[in-house]
């Protein structure tokens, strides 16, 4: 009875005292960070989207030399770079996140490195334009096309496994993980969602699948799909994506698209900084617009 006694007396000052499981300190983020120094040439100054894509050398342990776009979350990091510019910069990165929080010139001569021609829209689709039938092969092995889904809204997006910056593929996936939940709640089976993969050599069906499982895919609502080289570069042109295989890694833009129960693109979304929320958003206006119509 002594020790019952002691155990809700503890239990009872624990309470007052706001006891807690032992994690970080307030205001300190959850996950860890990791910093890394790096060496590059700057290739191009985005300010108006807050980022820079780099040329940069091997990054030992986490990223092969390529070229990157990087956020940068001080804008005032840039000021004072310009394409060619040989630079030192600190890449800090979490679980869920990765920017440049430091940069600077480094001074002397520059030795131009090779550089891919900048991406082009010109041949994508644009909105109100249907999307040509494509077939793919699922996480479970399964052949799958896009007319399986017609009659239904299908949001697609483009992933790599091994994506190593957290907020390029592996957000998309977060993002996708989210939108599976809202749509199952708001729009139980009028929604597809199709995360396909620009790096089939790796990304075999047994490897989307394990992919998908970390992110709770239910294979019901959310494939993961590959290809041949040629079914996904073709389907990548459709939306604007583009990728180049440098090194172990791979260099790409990030591309999401809405695609509507007719078969019709109605938007894409270009970078990494749409929310979930937005999405269902449009979805909801895309499938009021359908029961209109009938």
């Amino acid at each position: 009875m002594k020790l019952l006694h002691r155990l809700v007396l503890l239990a009872a000052i624990c309470v007052a005292a706001g006891c807690r499981r032992s994690g970080p300190p307030s205001g300190e983020p959850a996950s860890r960070q990791t910093v890394y120094e790096v060496h590059g040439i700057v290739r191009e100054v985005n300010p108006s989207e807050n980022s820079l894509t780099i040329e940069h050398e091997d990054i030992p342990g986490f990223m092969p030399a390529m070229t990157m776009s990087f956020a940068v979350k001080d804008p005032t990091l840039l000021r004072e770079l310009a394409a060619g510019d040989r630079v030192k910069f600190h890449l800090a990165v979490t679980e869920t996140d990765s920017w440049i929080a430091s940069i600077s010139k480094i001074p002397g001569s520059i030795q131009p490195l090779t550089v891919s021609p900048k991406p082009s829209d010109a041949s994508a689709l644009k909105p109100g334009q249907v999307v040509p039938n494509f077939t793919l092969t699922d996480q479970n092995g399964r052949t799958i096309q896009l007319l399986d889904y017609r009659g239904q809204v299908v949001v697609v997006t483009f992933i790599f496994t091994r994506c190593p910056l957290p907020n390029y593929c592996p957000l998309m996936s977060r993002n996708f993980s989210a939108l599976q939940t809202e749509v199952q709640h708001q729009f139980p089976g009028k929604v597809h969602l199709l995360s396909i993969s620009f790096d089939p050599a790796h990304d075999t069906p047994a490897v989307l699948k394990e992919y998908a499982e970390n992110f709770g895919a239910d294979p019901k609502h959310w494939s993961f799909a590959t290809g041949t080289p040629a079914q996904i570069k073709s389907i990548a042109a459709l939306f604007g994506l583009t990728y180049e295989m440098q090194g172990g890694s791979i260099t790409h833009n990030l591309r999401t698209a809405l695609i509507d129960p007719n078969g019709r693109l109605e938007h894409v979304w270009k970078g990494n900084a749409w929310q979930p929320a937005e999405v269902t958003s449009m979805i909801q206006g895309v499938l009021s617009l359908q029961a209109g119509s009938r």
